[in-house]
């Protein structure tokens, strides 16, 4: 974990975070966003990043759970206290050229396992840190995809919807160590994940179309409510999945222009 943060003045001043997927797209704007607020931030990912005030990053693969706990572990042996975990990583994977039924399973599998089993394994690796902490703030990054159908990747729509009942289960388990969980949904944020369909005029268009605020998101979008959610100022929110989609889900009509 950093050493402290001159940027200690800020709402999470004094508080020490984990992120997931810090280092790109949401997971990215979060840390930034956690370490300007005065978190001493340790951010994961599979390709690192660039550290900052407050700010440093670690290489490891959320995938692979034995090692990630091993390093949250290690970490928390030098510094006990943790008061936040956001689970960011994910992972959406296109079908095979040459689709099979195995080749299928194994998309579900991986999936699965990024986007919903690497979240919990996190979880109980940052419990000694926040039970250490007294309490703490869970922030689990799901989707517009665990409420609605998309086509042609079942893997990712249910690994969203897992990881909210996980939400929501774990919000009444860890009550008892205050510990809130919640998520965050967004809906079509440009990121690499998205730059397919952001970069296609027509995909980029019927999914501005969709929304009520008429736009993509972008990631410091995500950034107020997650700073919401990980200070005290939600002190009475816990089991929660709030929807940061530019009113997607809430759209009545398909497409307004």
């Amino acid at each position: 974990m950093p050493e402290g943060n001159p940027r200690g003045n800020g709402p999470l001043a004094g508080r020490r975070a984990i992120i997931t997927g810090a280092s790109r797209g949401i997971g990215a704007a979060i840390a930034l966003g956690f370490a300007n607020a005065g978190a001493e931030v340790l951010a994961l990912s599979r390709s690192g990043g660039e550290s900052a005030p407050g700010l440093v990053h670690r290489c490891c693969d959320v995938a692979d759970s034995s090692a990630t706990m091993a390093l949250v572990a290690a970490e928390l042996a030098i510094a006990p206290r943790l008061d936040i975990l956001v689970n960011a990583a994910a992972v959406s994977l296109a079908p095979s050229a040459t689709p099979s039924i195995a080749g299928e399973l194994e998309r579900m599998r991986s999936t699965l396992e990024v986007d919903v089993v690497a979240a919990y394994a996190m979880v109980l690796a940052a419990l000694p840190g926040m039970r250490a902490a007294g309490g703490g703030s869970i922030i689990n990054v799901t989707s517009i995809n665990s409420v609605r159908g998309f086509p042609g990747n079942p893997g990712y729509v249910a690994a969203k919807a897992a990881l909210a009942g996980l939400t929501r289960a774990l919000a009444v388990d860890l009550a008892r160590d205050r510990i809130r969980v919640n998520a965050i949904a967004p809906g079509y944020v440009r990121t690499a994940m998205t730059a397919t369909s952001h970069a296609d005029p027509t995909l980029h268009a019927q999914r501005r179309r969709h929304t009520v605020l008429g736009r993509w998101g972008e990631p410091e979008d995500i950034v107020g409510v997650a700073l919401l959610l990980a200070t005290d100022a939600s002190s009475y929110v816990t089991g929660q999945e709030i929807f940061v989609d530019g009113g997607w889900t809430i759209n009545g009509l398909l497409e307004l222009e």
